[in-house]
C-alpha cells in the first residue's frame, strides 16, 4: 500500500504544521523546525515491503530531532536507512557526524536521539529496519551509526545504485513483488554491514540474493548496451555463466527474459514521457538496446499488447 503526503495544497500558514505531524506520523515521534515556515514545502511518499518502511522525501530547508523525551514515549525498534538522493544532510548520533551527498547512505538508530538537518532543499530515501531483521550484533553496530557509506566506492558502489533505482519505482511495485523485494534489500544490507564490521557472514541463501541484487543493480546500470551478455555479466561477478543462469532459474526467469524485460520497462515509461514526445520510437528503442527496430516494436507488442507507436498514441493522444 503506497501513500502519498504533500503540503502544496495547503495555505502556506499551515504547511510546516501538517509537515511536522505527517513525519511523525511516517516515521517515529519526532521534533521538526525551521527557520523560514513562510517558505516550507514539504512531499512524501512511501509503501510497505514487507517488514519494510520506504519513504521518499523531499522538502526546503529544515532541522529533525529524536529526542530522549520521545523515545521514552515511543520505541519501536527500527534501525533507519537515509539515502542522499539530491541536496545535503547532516545527521548526527552517537557523538559522531555523517555529511551526505547524493549517492551516499548511513544507518542510524531510533532507539537513541538523532539530528538531521537540511541547509537547503533536498531528497532522500528513507527505510525504516525493524532491528531484529539484520540479526547482527546490536552494540557492533553501534559503533558504526552516524558514518558515511560513500556511494560510490566499496561496498557502497553495491548498494547505493539499487536504492536510487528503488526511490524511482516506488509507485510501481505491487504487494508480492514488494515483500520479495524487502527480504533482498534486508540481505544485501546484512551483508554490508557485515563486512564493514568483520563479523560473521550471513546465510548462504542470504548471500545468493545479495548477490542477485548486485548482478541486477549491474544489468539496470548497463541496460543501455547492446552487447550486454550474461556471459559478460557473470565475468564482471567472479562467478560462472552456469552459476548466473542457476541463479535466474531459482527466480523463475532467465538473464536473458531479465535484460529484455527491463529494456522494455525503460522504453515504456519513455513513451509515456511528455518531455520525449519528439524523440522517434526507434531512438527509445536504440538508447535501451535495441538496435533493430522492427525487432524492438515485435518484442512491445508482445509485451504490452500494442506496438510502441500505437502504446504512445494511446497514452499521450498524440
Amino acid at each position: 500500500m503506497s501513500m502519498l503526503i504533500r503540503t502544496t495544497d495547503l495555505p502556506v500558514r499551515e504547511r510546516f504544521e501538517f509537515w511536522r505531524s505527517s513525519v511523525s506520523e511516517m516515521f517515529v515521534p519526532l521534533r521538526s523546525d525551521t527557520s523560514r515556515p513562510d517558505r516550507f514545502d514539504g512531499r512524501m511518499r512511501g509503501c510497505e515491503l514487507g517488514a519494510l518502511k520506504v519513504a521518499e522525501v523531499a522538502a526546503t530547508s529544515h532541522v529533525v530531532r529524536r529526542t530522549g523525551a520521545q523515545i521514552a514515549q515511543s520505541d519501536p525498534g527500527y534501525y533507519k536507512l537515509g539515502v542522499q538522493l539530491s541536496g545535503y544532510c547532516l545527521l548526527t548520533q552517537d557523538g559522531r557526524e555523517a555529511a551526505l551527498v547524493p549517492g551516499d547512505f548511513t544507518i542510524y538508530d531510533t532507539t537513541r536521539p538523532y539530528t538531521l538537518a537540511f541547509d537547503d532543499s533536498y531528497r532522500q530515501l528513507v527505510l525504516m529496519v525493524p532491528r531484529r531483521l539484520l540479526h547482527l550484533p546490536e552494540e557492533a553496530i553501534a559503533g558504526i551509526t552516524a558514518t558515511r557509506i560513500s556511494g560510490r566506492q566499496g561496498v557502497g558502489a553495491l548498494l547505493s545504485p539499487f536504492l536510487v533505482q528503488l526511490a524511482r519505482t516506488l509507485d510501481e511495485l505491487d504487494e508480492q513483488g514488494g515483500v520479495r523485494l524487502g527480504d533482498n534489500i534486508v540481505d544485501l544490507l546484512v551483508t554490508l554491514l557485515a563486512e564493514r564490521l568483520d563479523v560473521s557472514t550471513p546465510t548462504p541463501d542470504a548471500s545468493r540474493r545479495a548477490l542477485l541484487i548486485r548482478v541486477r543493480a549491474y544489468i539496470e546500470r548497463h541496460l543501455d548496451d547492446p552487447d550486454l551478455s550474461p556471459d559478460g555479466i557473470a565475468a564482471a561477478h567472479f562467478v560462472s555463466s552456469r552459476h548466473l543462469y542457476k541463479l535466474f532459474r531459482e527466480e523463475g526467469t532467465t538473464v536473458s527474459m531479465w535484460i529484455k524485460q527491463r529494456r522494455l520497462e525503460h522504453c515504456r515509461r519513455d513513451l509515456r514521457d511528455p518531455l520525449q514526445l519528439n524523440r522517434p520510437v526507434s531512438a527509445i528503442g536504440a538508447r535501451w538496446g535495441f538496435v533493430d527496430a522492427a525487432h524492438f516494436s515485435r518484442l512491445f507488442k508482445a509485451a504490452y499488447g500494442a506496438s510502441p507507436r500505437e502504446y504512445r498514441v494511446t497514452i499521450t493522444g498524440e
